[in-house]
């Protein structure tokens, strides 16, 4: 391994959480503003991801006042404080760009199930029928 690969190494996070195009993410990226720094949040549908190890982007697109606003942030960048998966959204395209010509309803993405969400609702269910299993031989 050579210097700069040492160096993109140290420069990844590893507290980034599992996102895909369509899905809607909350981005809390730092402002600076004059010698004062606050951190501003950015929610939107992520259009694309763009791969790429240390260089690895993704583009967020949200509806400020009823104007469309995208932004490129980089993945890795010491600016962005957190990123929170707010919903998983259920498309079938890697790139969502036809999303620019949509508005209102027709924008909306559907919803789909992730699969910590199912294994959430399986422990669920199986915790209820040992209580209830419990409580019929307890009587």
């Amino acid at each position: 391994m050579n210097i700069l690969e040492k160096i993109n190494q140290e420069q990844i996070r590893k507290d980034i959480p599992s996102f895909r195009a369509g899905d809607t993410v909350r981005v809390y990226c730092k402002i600076r503003e004059g010698d004062k720094e606050r951190i501003q949040l950015f929610e939107g549908v992520c259009l694309r991801r763009h791969r790429g190890g240390v260089n690895a982007t993704f583009t967020v697109r949200k509806n400020s006042y009823g104007v469309g606003v995208e932004r490129v942030f980089p993945l890795h960048s010491p600016l962005i404080e957190r990123i929170e998966v707010a919903s998983a959204g259920k498309v079938r395209r890697s790139r969502l760009y036809y999303l620019r010509k949509l508005s209102g309803k027709a924008a909306r993405i559907e919803g789909r199930e992730t699969f910590v969400e199912v294994a959430e609702e399986v422990a669920g269910e199986e915790s209820a029928e040992a209580g209830a299993d419990e409580a019929a031989s307890a009587s």
